[in-house]
Order: structure tokens, then C-alpha cells, then sequence
């Protein structure tokens, strides 16, 4: 990768673009989902994804990852991160609006800081981070309402399978790391390619069979699943990480929720409930305190200049 350079405009420009995008993606499920199972709306989705995928590998002239031990990372990182997550959100967002699963989905980052601290060396808890996820629980805590955390109602259960699809996210996030320096458009191509390989059996012998009058509205909703959130949102995050880096993509955790909301209300004419509002309030402040550094001291710096002296 080229010496990393100060953002540009251009560069803001496809983070917010992209935000907008993933923000989006909770719009086109909840249309799609009311008309087609959620399992059939996942199988189309990746692969309309990876056919599209495919075909960009081949433009920028490259090929596949042998095969060997780093396919069993692929694999995980298939089912983490495509697969399973994007199947826990469609079922989720049959009865849960747009926007506030758009919420729920923004403890992600907060998770992620949990499991890099199980499972790396190099990213350990902070006192900032501890208290920005506490801040996620809390906010997760208000969103579902304190009454009904104990409880297993369907309603409840479809907002445990979004929290669930915010853990598979964390954890491919960590997962990813092993797959760094690989070709971008191949290895995307790997990624959501095993992701359809893992869903189609699942969808063919569990899925019930949509019926054949489906709207216009819902097949357009599936195909914009497939060309932006899954194809073009993916090359997007590539190409953004190969001009300014992973932590400049982060920021991305402030704006997806928000432009999941207002999509919401934009589109589907969704009104959140107050605790709605004050929970992302309450897990996007977790998530800019989890992203502090304490810095030493004044005192502690001045001892050490006297300790040197000495």
C-alpha cells in the first residue's frame, strides 16, 4: 500500500457515499422482506453479488486465492460476515423497522473492541473503551426497554438477531485482519462466492418458495441489494482502504446508523419512538469515547523529564 496521504475531498466523499449506501440497505431489506422470505432474499442477493464481483476480478485482471489453509479464513470470514449476518437481518427486519435496526446494528464497533481484546495482542481494552461499550449497552438497554430484555417474544427475539448480526460483523472484523494484502476484487469475490455457496443449500432445502406475484417493487429491491450494499459497497470499502486506511473507514460507524434512520424516514415514513432517539444518542457517544486516548499527564510527563535529569 502507497504512503497514506491527508483525506481529501474525494475521499470523504465515497466514505459518506458509501454510509449512505449501507444506510440504505436496511430500506431495500425491509421492502424486500415483506414480500419474499428472508432466506430467498439473502440466496439472490449474493448471488446477483457475486456474479457481479466476478466480473470486476476479471476486469482488474486477477484470479482467485490458492487453495490452502487461508480459504478456512475466507470461509469464516464468509460466513461471519455475509452469510449469517445478512440472513439475521432480513428475518430481524420482517416485523423491526428500518431505522431502528439501523440503531441496533451500531453497536458493532463497540463489540469489535471486546473481541480484538480477546483474540489479539495488539488491541487491548482501554479504560475509554470499557466505558464506550458500557455506553452500547445501555443504549441496546433503552432501545429494547429494560422490561422486556428477560424476554423471548417474537418481537424480541427479531431485535436478538440483529445484536447477533452486530457480533458476526465484530468478529469478521477481526477476522479480516488475516486476509490483508491479498487482491482486493479476488478476495471480495472469494468472500461473498463461499457466502452463496454456504446460504443456496440452506435456502433450497429449508426456504419456502416465494410467490410468483411479486411486485416490481420488492425484485428492484433485491437487485439494489445485490449491486450496492453487497457488490459496490464492498469495492468501496477496498478502494477506501487502500487510499486512506482501516481508521479512516471507522469513521463510517458515526454515519451508517444515521443515514439508516433517515432513510427510514425518507422512504418508508417510519417515526421512531423516543427511546429510539435517545438510544442512538446514548451508542453513538459510547462509540466516540470507545475511539478516545488518554494522554499521560502533565504531571506524569514532568516527572519524567525529572527522572531523566537525574
Amino acid at each position: 500500500m502507497s504512503r497514506l496521504s491527508n483525506p481529501s475531498v474525494a475521499d470523504y466523499g465515497m466514505l459518506i457515499l458509501l454510509a449512505a449506501i449501507f444506510g440504505g440497505s436496511f430500506v431495500l431489506t425491509s421492502v424486500s422482506v415483506h414480500e419474499v422470505p428472508a432466506i430467498f432474499v439473502v440466496a439472490a442477493r449474493l448471488v446477483l453479488a457475486t456474479l457481479i464481483l466476478y466480473a470486476a476480478m476479471l476486469i482488474a485482471k486477477q484470479s482467485l486465492p490458492k487453495f490452502g489453509p487461508i480459504w478456512w479464513v475466507i470461509a469464516a470470514a464468509a460466513l461471519l460476515g455475509s452469510a449469517l449476518p445478512f440472513f439475521l437481518i432480513s428475518w430481524a427486519q420482517e416485523s423491526v423497522d428500518a431505522g431502528l435496526a439501523a440503531i441496533l446494528m451500531a453497536v458493532m464497533p463497540l463489540v469489535t473492541l471486546v473481541l480484538a481484546h480477546i483474540f489479539t495482542k495488539d488491541e487491548k481494552l482501554t479504560p475509554t473503551k470499557v466505558i464506550g461499550f458500557l455506553f452500547g449497552v445501555v443504549g441496546v438497554a433503552v432501545l429494547i426497554g429494560f422490561d422486556k430484555l428477560g424476554t423471548l417474544g417474537d418481537e424480541a427475539m427479531r431485535q436478538y438477531a440483529l445484536i447477533a448480526a452486530a457480533i458476526c460483523y465484530a468478529a469478521n472484523a477481526v477476522i479480516t485482519k488475516y486476509l490483508v494484502g491479498l487482491p482486493r476484487r479476488a478476495t471480495a469475490t472469494a468472500l461473498v462466492g463461499v457466502a452463496t455457496l454456504m446460504i443456496l443449500p440452506v435456502c433450497l432445502i429449508f426456504g419456502e418458495f416465494p410467490s410468483s406475484s411479486i411486485s416490481n417493487l420488492a425484485l428492484a429491491s433485491i437487485v439494489g441489494l445485490a449491486i450496492f450494499p453487497t457488490a459496490i459497497g464492498t469495492l468501496l470499502i477496498f478502494e477506501i482502504v487502500d487510499r486512506q486506511g482501516a481508521s479512516f473507514l471507522s469513521q463510517i460507524n458515526f454515519l451508517v446508523p444515521v443515514a439508516g434512520v433517515i432513510w427510514g424516514i425518507l422512504l418508508l415514513s417510519e417515526r421512531l419512538p423516543a427511546n429510539a432517539w435517545i438510544a442512538l444518542l446514548i451508542i453513538l457517544t459510547g462509540v466516540v469515547i470507545a475511539r478516545l486516548k488518554l494522554q499521560p499527564s502533565k504531571l506524569s510527563a514532568r516527572k519524567g523529564r525529572i527522572k531523566d535529569k537525574s
